[in-house]
């Protein structure tokens, strides 16, 4: 089987890109299963209902959260009617919304993981504590995390913890694709960060004299996605899905 993971949706321009591209991208590669990372999906961080839906119409399976997830006011409601949109698993109990969905493709069965590093984050769970006991939970060897973290050595350090756990282990959040894919131990696809789809010329989406004003004199200012073309960014994970083990891992790049 093939899963196709989407890096950050920057806005409606990411929203844009993917609406006119995603079949064509699931055409070539032959996907079975989409995960989309939407925590910035929404016009002002975040990720709303409007946001959600067009994710989840355009071809998302499910849509995977960050340290914006509850950027927009009133979205707990949207996290605890809506399975298939998750926040980071490490929230602390009683937080809105789930980090975990077990999707039931008969007779297979995926596990897709919202998690959170905590390096230059909010201060949440550990968690390393709680992969451990969603991997117990998950009941099916094909597990998928999105890890959402800022620093690249907690990112290694997660790949190298999960290397035979789980299938893949890709890290969002910093808007920039990297080139380190590789498969761990012979079983875990890992890519420090899968990148975005919005525009490429921009500062992580952002315009870029906005960006740069705000760096230089900081000095509030209010940031708007950039007209610029748009790209998307993203990784085809192939996997055995009687084992749980991924033996193939691609970045895509389509502009």
């Amino acid at each position: 089987m093939k899963v196709l993971f989407v890096g950050d949706v920057v806005r409606s321009a990411g929203i844009d890109i993917l609406e006119k591209n995603i079949y064509k991208l699931k055409r070539e590669h032959e996907i079975d299963f989409t995960i989309v990372n939407g925590e910035n999906s929404a016009e002002t961080n975040g990720i709303d209902r409007r946001s959600y839906e067009r994710l989840i119409q355009l071809g998302a399976d499910v849509v995977t959260g960050g340290n914006h997830s509850f950027q927009q006011r009133g979205c707990e409601e949207l996290y605890e009617r809506e399975e298939t949109l998750l926040r980071p698993a490490n929230y602390p109990e009683g937080v809105a919304g789930s980090g975990m969905y077990i999707a039931d493709l008969f007779p297979v069965k995926i596990a897709v993981i919202s998690l959170m590093g905590t390096v230059g984050l909010e201060p949440l769970d550990n968690p390393f504590f709680c992969i451990d006991k969603l991997i117990e939970q998950a009941g099916t060897p094909n597990i998928f995390v999105d890890f959402h973290a800022e620093a690249t050595s907690e990112k290694k350090g997660m790949g190298h913890y999960l290397t035979g756990r789980v299938t893949a282990l890709i890290g969002t959040h910093t808007h920039v694709q990297t080139a380190d894919e590789a498969i761990l131990g012979g079983h875990t696809a890992y890519l420090t960060d899968v990148g975005m789809c919005g525009p490429e010329l921009s500062v992580l989406g952002i315009d870029s004299d906005i960006a740069v004003e705000k760096m230089k004199y900081h000095t509030p200012v209010t940031f708007k996605a950039s007209s610029n073309p748009s790209f998307i960014n993203a990784a085809v994970i192939s996997f055995d899905e009687k084992l749980g083990k991924a033996y193939k891992i691609e970045r895509v790049i389509m502009r």
